[in-house]
């Protein structure tokens, strides 16, 4: 029986938030640091004394004997170095246990060990640590203890970003100016902040831990390398939304739990498409808050499934021919009075305001859909985009059929005069009610979706970090807001000349709104006839980030560099490389040192039961044991020669020097390589005894957890 929760008494009890900051500090000390959380203002250094002295007592008082700076490099994940409270031994001999205003504010990490894409050379060192006080800090439990957790920024020696949250905080800063000025042209004089808020939902896989140990390609490359579909899969359906087992909802309960004490709002909690696959959802938050948090739930998914002697799979897609997992990006635009700039209303044909941000929107991803295409870009998501159960890897826009309405009205008439409004939905049921229908359906196979109050980016891997796509998604709306505000503004009559440029924006950006089935082979062939851009895969998305373009885009609004996005581009095809290298060494190692002597044990069991069958009864039939001794001796001889080809191609690539160029060679020369090494064995695994195969099987792994 699980404990039992209120959680009331539970939520937030592990988070220095506000309501504990305006407990333990004096008001004065609390008012500036709510004006800098609130208003953006800088830190004043004076209380950041007051602030650490307050946070320290606060942590000891739980438990806690360490701190940290909690990062997030380039890495996707994040990073930490611990330093105890303990300062010197008094006089009496006695701890005395400090954490200054400096230490709070400021850290130093070595630099020279994390991606930096040439930004930083070998032997420079030196790396801060930034205080992000509007993420609040947080304690940790687990074996090591109670560690207090102080969410920062990261940046080398002469100040470019080595992490992901400077450039979100950076776009954050962008957004709001430009959303601000988009407001007062419309008469707003009282909200002062408009802050992107974000939720995202997180599918994962679960797998028992003990067959998982077995299986060297999960533990190497959190994937399966190799594998063939059980004979049932997910067809049925019935895993999707179906009861919760027991184990795995023992599970839940613990990272609901677990999630709550750190102040993260986990709420959705169901069984996905796929056996085994599960999803996690939290309620909205400031972006940068949101993204620490997505990290907080991966790193706590991963961390009580091994409690409850499982792994939790985060790799977007661990099984081939099932459903992989994805993390849907939900993004709105709220200001600090609690304006929604993305609620249509009841008659969003009269909603002016909202059809400028609308087409502003439109308008930012027509123009950047290589940027936000490559914001998801992972190696992971090359496995995934594109099939049946995500969005395609073709940049489209979901209205649903009210604002799509809307707009033909305008670009076909000039004027919007009426908008579609939802009906009753009878169930014919006498004893059900009646349910109000909304205005639209929803659309699964869009990249990016309306849905009622918000745009849904469904195309993130279940694996990366969101604030990448969240820094694009901020700065070019930023932009298209820029753009209309510096026209609007020199407007001599706003009405008419607000009226004409929603007409415009919509009629030039019109071409990337698709309300149909993003997964059928029409669209990409009408995709390709409207000219967008159909990027398939990660090494052919990541030019994006530095055309001439992007660099305008991001130096513009201050949120990278040229150097930034010349480091990130390096660090992708680096990474790119890596990832594939890792796979091909893990499947050369699995296939030389545990398939071919399996599959040497069944032939050589094969020839033998011949061998005896044919000296006791030589008029027996053979011919089914001598096909499949066959079948697998010829299935042995490509596996090997295609471990053999994979091997000297490892080391032909080890001799490329330029990243972008190995990582092409990687796409191109090797992955094809690996898929030519796993069909054989795939295909020799439905016959190969089961006592005598390697490894746990898909249908072992998805189904017996």
């Amino acid at each position: 029986m699980s404990e039992l929760v209120n959680i009331s008494e539970v939520f937030g009890k592990n988070v220095f938030n506000e309501s504990v900051m305006r407990e333990r500090l004096p008001k004065n000390v609390f008012k500036k640091l709510k004006q800098t959380i609130e208003n953006g203002k800088e830190l004043d250094p004076s209380i950041a004394d007051v602030v650490a002295h307050a946070m320290k007592d606060w942590a000891i008082e739980r438990g806690a004997t360490h701190y940290t700076h909690w990062f997030q490099p380039l890495t996707g994940i994040t990073a930490e170095k611990h330093d105890s409270f303990i300062s010197a031994p008094g006089q009496d001999g006695k701890v005395i246990m400090e954490f200054s205003g400096k230490e709070l504010i400021k850290g130093e990490a070595d630099a020279s060990s994390f991606p930096s894409g040439g930004l930083r050379a070998t032997f420079e060192a030196r790396g801060y640590t930034a205080w992000d006080c509007t993420s609040p800090a947080f304690l940790r439990e687990d074996a090591i203890g109670v560690t207090l957790c102080i969410p920062t920024a990261f940046c080398s020696y002469k100040g470019e970003a080595l992490d992901e949250k400077t450039p979100l905080l950076r776009s954050m800063q962008a957004i709001d100016k430009q959303a601000v000025r988009i407001l007062r042209l419309f008469g707003n004089t009282t909200s002062s902040r408009v802050t992107p808020s974000v939720g995202a939902e997180q599918e994962y896989f679960l797998v028992d831990r003990e067959k998982y140990l077995k299986r060297k390609d999960l533990i190497y490359t959190g994937r399966t390398l190799f594998g063939a579909m059980p004979p049932k899969g997910q067809e049925l359906d019935d895993h999707y939304y179906g009861a919760i087992r027991e184990r795995i909802g023992s599970f839940m309960n613990e990272v609901n739990r677990e999630l709550w004490k750190l102040g993260v709002t986990a709420k959705t909690q169901h069984n996905e498409a796929a056996p085994a696959q599960h999803e996690l959802a939290p309620i909205y938050a400031q972006a940068n808050l949101a993204v620490d948090h997505n990290q907080m739930i991966m790193e706590t998914l991963k961390k009580v499934a091994g409690r409850h002697g499982m792994t939790c799979l985060l790799h977007e897609k661990p099984f081939a021919g099932v459903n992989g997992s994805g993390k849907h990006n939900n993004w709105s635009l709220t200001t600090d009075d609690g304006i929604n700039l993305l609620n249509p209303g009841d008659t969003p044909h009269e909603n002016v305001q909202f059809l400028l941000v609308l087409a502003c929107i439109l308008k930012a991803v027509d123009v950047h859909a290589d940027l936000l295409r490559e914001s998801a870009s992972d190696v992971g998501n090359d496995s995934r985009l594109g099939g049946n159960e995500a969005p395609p890897a073709i940049i489209s826009v979901f209205l649903g059929d009210q604002l799509e309405d809307v707009i033909n009205q305008l670009c076909d008439t000039g004027e919007a005069t009426h908008s579609k409004q939802g009906g009753t939905l009878k169930t014919g049921v006498a004893m059900l009610p009646d349910l109000d229908q909304d205005v639209t359906d929803r659309n699964r196979t869009s990249p990016f979706a309306f849905t009622n109050n918000k745009f849904e980016f469904r195309m993130v891997g279940s694996s990366d970090s969101v604030a990448p796509s969240n820094v694009v998604l901020n700065t070019i709306v930023a932009e298209a807001f820029q753009e209309a505000a510096d026209e609007l503004e020199k407007a001599e009559d706003f009405q008419i000349a607000v009226h004409d440029m929603i007409k415009r924006l919509f009629m030039e950006h019109r071409r990337i709104i698709f309300n149909g089935n993003g997964y059928s082979k029409a669209w990409v062939e009408e995709a390709a006839r409207r000219g967008l851009p159909n990027i398939t895969c990660m090494v052919d998305a990541i030019p994006a980030l530095v055309t001439e373009k992007a660099v305008k885009l991001f130096e513009n609004f201050q949120v990278y560099t040229r150097a930034e996005l010349e480091s990130r581009a390096e660090v992708e095809y680096d990474s790119y490389s890596k990832i594939i290298h890792i796979e091909a060494l893990t499947m050369t190692n699995i296939a030389g040192k545990q398939i071919i002597p399996a599959i040497i044990r069944y032939t050589t069991r094969l020839a033998d039961s011949i061998g005896k069958v044919s000296s006791v009864c030589p008029e027996a039939d053979i011919s089914v044991q001598k096909d499949l001794l066959l079948e697998a001796s010829a299935r042995l001889a490509e596996i090997k020669t295609s471990h053999s080809k994979l091997v000297v191609l490892q080391e032909e690539l080890k001799g490329i020097k330029d990243a972008k160029e190995r990582a092409l060679a990687c796409r191109h020369r090797l992955v094809p390589a690996m898929e030519e090494l796993r069909r054989p064995v795939d295909s020799l695994e439905r016959i190969v005894d089961k006592d005598l195969w390697p490894m746990p099987s898909y249908g072992d792994l998805l189904f017996e957890v």
